[in-house]
């Protein structure tokens, strides 16, 4: 099999030269790669490569990916690999750098001299004296081996698997929850550099869960949410999210007792550091308002029903979704349904919603128009004029036509009947001037 690469002749010619030369006439070269310079698996020019104890050299990445899934054979002898070591060869490599740099005039870029991947023994030799450091309460050394570790996850995804693999995380839970408790402001830097490694480390496992879900580690990632340090906030929102997620109950139990936490999130909401942050905390809202009624109450109070809305006028898939789940959520309790009634986008926006965005989107927007509607009493129909008004009963009808899951099903068809009784009453406004108030459509 031959693989080579194609590129036009680069030489500078002039105007009058270019003029002369046709499409057709420009001649072409075949740089043939040597068969030795690619790996047996991938075929591509290997990177990294190393050899096998069966002699055979490969593609780091290549080799690598064959033994995890499972393989305990060398694929081109098929011998059983009585090592799993890798050994670089340096020859090869050379090899493949000089020829690289030969034809880089024909636009082949020169493989770098890769690093070394971390081993078992550096992760778990590093985690020893960080224990160690940690117990004598040097924050320093332990803040510069923490960055050291972030240094090797960033080199490659295998480090990554290493470090997680040799229980770095439970290991840096441990040191954060002591620092933590002692006092934030004193060992901020240390606690930063750990919150933002934290993030690529789980799943933790019980103890580091237990680590982190204690009071003082959540008073610090708390402290991180309320602080002006944008990546810092950023770590402590994801950490927190998947904190939440793996334990909910104890976790949730012990955050929502901590001073400012509901000011953090909604703060994170309402000052947006970037998407994935933004969906951090719609998660972990939505576990804390599961809590109980109060908490609900507690979110409505801090205005997070109008700004859900706001987010919902023009935000992407995931954020709607996210954002919808949540206002539905609110909308269970008096406060929060009362406070979606009185802004003036939910129904126009409910009702937009609707076969718009995705059909999780569609049957949550069902369900918030329910709750809003249901159980109206006489005399306070002017969530169903309203939404008739907008093209509820068209849209409703057209999703019970398209099909949608039983709940969404039970609630469109109450949703229907009661829109139904004030449907000759108003005149459906055309959507072209539902929402010509907004700046951006949706």
């Amino acid at each position: 099999m031959v693989l080579s690469w194609t590129r036009r002749r680069g030489f500078h010619r002039t105007n009058k030269e270019k003029d002369q030369l046709s499409g057709s006439n420009v001649d072409t070269v075949d740089i043939v790669i040597p068969a030795h310079f690619r790996c047996p698996i991938s075929l591509d020019l290997m990177k990294d490569p190393v050899t096998l104890s069966t002699g055979i050299t490969y593609d780091r990445e290549s080799i690598e990916k064959w033994i995890e899934s499972g393989n305990q054979t060398c694929p081109v002898t098929n011998q059983v690999l009585k090592s799993f070591e890798q050994i670089p060869n340096h020859s090869i490599r050379k090899m493949i750098q000089d020829w690289c740099v030969k034809n880089q005039s024909y636009g082949i870029e020169r493989i770098p001299t890769p690093r070394i991947p971390v081993s078992q023994y550096e992760v778990s030799e590093i985690l020893s004296r960080i224990t160690s450091q940690a117990q004598r309460g040097d924050d320093k050394r332990c803040q510069e081996m923490v960055g050291k570790i972030k240094t090797w996850g960033k080199e490659s995804e295998r480090n990554k698997r290493c470090i997680v693999d040799n229980g770095a995380g439970v290991v840096l839970a441990n040191v954060f929850d002591l620092f933590s408790k002692i006092s934030i402001e004193k060992y901020v830097g240390m606690l930063e550099e750990i919150l933002g490694a934290l993030t690529w480390m789980f799943p933790l496992g019980q103890e580091g869960i237990s680590k982190l879900g204690s009071a003082g580690s959540l008073r610090c990632m708390v402290w991180f949410l309320n602080g002006k340090d944008l990546s810092a906030r950023q770590n402590s929102g994801l950490v927190l999210k998947k904190l939440v997620c793996l334990n909910q109950f104890q976790v949730v139990d012990a955050l929502v007792r901590i001073e400012g936490v509901f000011e953090a999130v909604v703060n994170m909401i309402r000052v947006p550091i970037g998407p994935t942050a933004t969906k951090a905390c719609f998660t972990t809202i939505f576990y804390m308002i599961s809590f109980n009624e109060r908490i609900k109450s507690k979110f409505v109070e801090l205005g997070l029903v109008s700004l859900l809305l706001e987010i919902l006028v023009d935000g992407e898939k995931d954020i709607c979704e996210k954002a919808l789940g949540l206002l539905d959520g609110i909308c269970d309790c008096k406060e929060g349904k009362e406070m979606a009634k009185k802004n003036a986008l939910t129904v126009p926006l409910m009702v937009k919603k609707i076969l718009r965005v995705s059909d999780l989107a569609s049957a949550i927007s069902v369900s918030i128009l329910w709750k809003l509607c249901d159980k109206e009493k006489k005399g306070e129909e002017g969530v169903l004029i309203e939404a008739i008004q907008v093209g509820a009963f068209q849209k409703v009808l057209v999703m019970l036509q398209v099909g949608c899951d039983e709940s969404t099903k039970e609630k469109a068809t109450e949703l229907l009947k009661l829109l139904n009784i004030y449907r000759g009453r108003v005149e459906c406004v055309q959507s072209s001037v539902e929402f010509k108030y907004l700046k951006k459509p949706f």
